[in-house]
């Protein structure tokens, strides 16, 4: 199965009452293992969870901690990037190369690195006097 594919098959887990938009998203690491999540969302709506956080959640339980590509699909006009928040949270596992694949479930592609999706990222890096 593909990781879009993965992404797709998921998605259809969302817990989406509120919005009905379902997003699903899968991410693979140097293992091979692909983490997958969706959207939860919750009647307090900042209480919610982004597939993309879902799936960065399900790898770091699982003892990985390096994204080598994530895809994210949902049911809209046009690839659905990641929000900003997850942007962030995406480039802490990632390098800047890394891929991001946004689709449409009807097939639309973009595919980006997370250095152009997210470009003068805030790193660890930043923190080092601190």
């Amino acid at each position: 199965m593909s990781l879009l594919d993965a992404a797709k098959k998921v998605r259809e887990n969302a817990h989406a009452p509120y919005s009905n938009f379902k997003v699903g998203a899968a991410i693979t690491t140097p293992s091979g293992q692909v983490y997958v999540g969706c959207n939860v969302e919750n009647v307090a709506y900042p209480e919610g969870t982004c597939a993309e956080a879902g799936a960065i959640a399900a790898m770091v339980a699982a003892g990985e901690t390096q994204i080598v590509e994530i895809a994210v699909v949902a049911d809209c006009p046009t690839p659905i990037p990641p929000c900003g928040g997850c942007r962030q949270k995406i480039s802490e596992f990632a390098e800047p190369n890394a891929q991001v694949t946004m689709a449409t479930v009807d097939g639309q592609i973009n595919t980006l690195s997370v250095g152009e999706l997210l470009p003068g990222s805030f790193s660890a890096a930043h923190m080092e006097n601190g």
